[in-house]
């Protein structure tokens, strides 16, 4: 290979084949619901084995996870033995959060490749990246350099029996003219390798409406961050079904979106974390799913 350019064009090659009828047409909406372990960042590092169990008995299936290095895995364990803790409790992770700042400066693989093996040992399905450092994101040239890189990783994970995802904040929205980065990001990815995980309490948070973006990019949004907006400080989160964001309705439109893991997320606590994610936990069995 003798350029980038010419790996961008084997992500072309790769999805040349795909069926043209997109397969969301056809899935089923998540009907289980997932936890962001980051949400219990506090809890985690000081008992592991506790916390994953009292995921699994506040009713979620799924988790999602963050942090990972090949130095230190996941809170200490390597990627085999916290697949086993999760399997002890009942528990899969579908996706995690790994840091893709490296790759997206230089394309370097080596990192990728140890989170790809690591993902795989899980299960997984989604490598997501969960963040975008600012120096990347000054300007329209480097949003179509994230995409760009956004696909090579796609080319990677794919080839490995994964696919890559795109969390969003609220910077992606600022506007560049006419467009914004988050659109940007969206044309300028193959969709056969690149998903977006929507964190809705985001979109929301900077005036944009969910279902508009799924109208038009269907299919695009596989994995939601269902997290509530507190009904008086819009910049903190709330046990879900108990802010300003109506979840019940945008399920509505999952099928749509290509939803197929709801991931619960909460960042800041007003009671003890884990009544609160049990909470959230039974209002999206209850009323949403």
């Amino acid at each position: 290979m003798n350029s980038r350019r010419d790996f961008i064009k084997l992500a072309g090659l790769a999805a040349a084949g795909a069926a043209i009828t997109p397969s969301f047409a056809f899935a089923a909406p998540a009907k289980v619901v997932g936890l962001q372990l980051y949400s219990l960042r506090v809890e985690l590092p000081k008992d592991l084995k506790g916390t994953i169990a009292n995921v699994a008995k506040a009713g979620y299936k799924e988790v999602e996870t963050y942090g990972y290095s090949a130095k230190d895995g996941y809170w200490g364990l390597d990627a085999k033995a916290f697949k086993a803790l999760l399997s002890e409790n009942g528990l899969t992770a579908p996706s995690g959060h790994y840091g893709m700042d490296k790759f997206i400066t230089d394309g370097n693989q080596e990192e990728l490749k140890t989170y790809i093996e690591a993902a795989n040992i899980l299960g997984s399905s989604h490598i997501t990246v969960p963040y975008l450092g600012d120096n990347l994101r000054k300007n329209e040239g480097d949003w179509k350099n994230v995409a760009d890189r956004l696909n090579e990783a796609g080319v990677l994970c794919k080839a490995a029996g994964l696919k890559l995802g795109y969390h969003n904040h609220n910077f992606e929205f600022v506007k560049y003219g006419e467009t914004t980065g988050y659109e940007m990001m969206l044309k300028g990815t193959d969709p056969n390798l690149v998903d977006f995980e929507m964190d809705i309490y985001w979109v929301v948070r900077s005036g944009n409406d969910p279902v508009k973006l799924f109208t038009e990019f269907p299919g695009r949004f596989p994995m939601w961050h269902v997290k509530d907006m507190d009904k008086v400080d819009n910049t903190i989160n709330t046990e879900v079904g108990t802010g300003t964001i109506d979840f019940k309705t945008l399920y509505k439109s999952a099928k749509l979106a290509g939803l197929k893991h709801l991931i619960v997320e909460q960042e800041n606590f007003s009671m003890d974390a884990f009544k609160s994610i049990k909470q959230s936990a039974d209002y999206v069995k209850k009323s949403i799913l």
